[in-house]
């Protein structure tokens, strides 16, 4: 039987998303604490790749099992894992559903605090400069006429297309700051970093409007800023069509 694995994790102490051989991984760590509680190894497919710090949520795994998962076994799972990863749901789905293949959209927030709090420090970036706030709107709403985002994209991707639909841009206000929040039906590498450092530049004065147009309609690999912060971003949610999580589960 296959599952979807609903996860939320603070990625501060993680080497990202996905399993690889330096670091400590939420895929390695969720991975170990199912082939320890079910006593036979299992191979996770992830939704979405977070970054090194970047946190989630809302993430997804899929995996097959060939014994039928009590959803009470969320409980000592959630017991043997780090205290900053939690699995919040267990679904089962149809056979050919895929985590990261069925995904409709996912959607992303990146934090900003403007007065220093230490128990902001994980979580959002701390950036306490003046920032024209309708510059930025009107940036973040300039992003949704394109689809070309070569530019926002880190060099030696191995995607064949830089071609994303993006379906919400905008920024908005918290009593500490502000974020900035985006949909979209893909994403590039570095992307939603990318994006946010970019804007940041033009609501502080140091690049123009028609410089952050020319940088989309200028396709160029790592041509826009990289320098917004992993701990900012949060992966908030990943959309799937209703019948793969709403027919069945737990």
């Amino acid at each position: 039987m296959r599952y979807f694995l609903e996860v939320s994790y603070k990625g501060t102490r993680y080497s990202g998303f996905q399993i690889q051989q330096t670091g400590s991984t939420i895929q390695g760590a969720i991975q170990k604490a199912l082939s320890i509680f079910l006593k036979q190894p299992l191979v996770l497919t992830g939704s979405s790749r977070t970054d090194s710090g970047v946190h989630a949520q809302q993430n997804f795994f899929h995996f097959d099992c060939v014994q039928s998962f009590d959803p009470n076994w969320i409980y000592n799972l959630n017991a043997i894992l780090p205290a900053d990863i939690v699995i919040k749901n267990i679904f089962e789905v149809p056979p050919d559903a895929h985590s990261r293949f069925d995904a409709g959209s996912r959607s992303y927030q990146y934090n900003l605090y403007r007065f220093k709090n230490p128990f902001l420090a994980d979580t959002a970036y701390y950036f306490p400069y003046k920032l024209d706030e309708e510059e930025l709107q009107t940036a973040a709403t300039l992003i949704k006429e394109y689809t070309d985002f070569t530019s926002f994209s880190k060099k030696n991707t191995q995607v064949k297309t830089c071609q994303c639909t993006i379906i919400e841009s905008q920024w908005g206000t918290t009593e500490y700051g502000l974020y900035y929040q985006v949909t979209a039906n893909r994403f590039l590498r570095g992307m939603v970093r990318a994006l946010v450092a970019t804007m940041l530049k033009v609501g502080r004065g140091r690049l123009s409007m028609d410089g952050f147009r020319q940088l989309l309609e200028t396709p160029r690999f790592g041509a826009a800023f990289f320098d917004a912060p992993a701990h900012g971003l949060t992966l908030m949610k990943v959309n799937y069509p209703d019948d793969i999580l709403l027919n069945v589960g737990f």
